[in-house]
């Protein structure tokens, strides 16, 4: 007796509900992620096992890199601008519109006082450049960290002081950094570290 012969079906699948799964998780991903903050330097923060978050906003983060050099961050546009008003006013520096908008442009800053104006007119590129090979005075007689901290509490009350150093970084730095917070009297502030693994042990 002869073989019976089974039509062969389309093989077709319809994908339009993975597509449709696959547009939601993306989208989902882009509006609840936040991006890195670029950094002049890279920094290895030592280990802990708190697990207290920072907040994401009014914070003002405090970037030592392992040769000592300081840097600063704040993470709302008008403050910046605010800021470095005061700080050009305090140093008797007089900064254009363009030279307010390129500061608040930027995620980092930390170059001394003197060279801020032409720091601000050079293109981004250059400007990452001179970045990483400069800092922020914190030596006892130009202490700018001082003045930056000071003028940035006044702009914004309710920032909250954030350190981020690497695990190379010698002591005497940090507690130089330290020192000039408890000068302004500013004994409360964040360290960031990266999260420790403990054993079961």
């Amino acid at each position: 007796m002869g073989r019976a012969k089974i039509k062969k079906k389309s093989t077709f699948i319809d994908m339009t509900a993975m597509s449709d799964v696959t547009v939601l998780l993306l989208t989902f991903f882009m509006l609840t992620s936040t991006f890195v903050k670029k950094e002049p330097v890279q920094v290895s923060t030592p280990a802990s096992v708190s697990e207290i978050k920072i907040p994401e906003t009014d914070i003002l983060q405090i970037l030592v890199d392992p040769q000592g050099k300081v840097f600063m961050s704040l993470d709302k546009q008008s403050d910046l601008q605010h800021l470095l008003q005061a700080m050009g006013e305090e140093y008797g520096i007089t900064f254009t519109p363009q030279q307010l908008k390129n500061f608040t442009l930027a995620s980092t800053f930390g170059v001394p006082m003197k060279q801020m104006s032409r720091f601000l007119d050079l293109p981004q590129e250059q400007q990452d450049v001179i970045l990483r090979s400069a800092g922020i005075p914190t030596d006892s007689l130009d202490n700018q960290l001082k003045a930056w901290v000071r003028h940035a509490r006044t702009v914004n009350k309710e920032l909250r002081i954030a350190i981020k150093a690497d695990a190379e970084t010698p002591y005497a730095v940090i507690k130089n950094v330290m020192n000039s917070l408890r000068d302004l009297r500013e004994n409360r502030y964040n360290l960031i570290t990266s999260l420790k693994t403990v054993s079961d042990d």
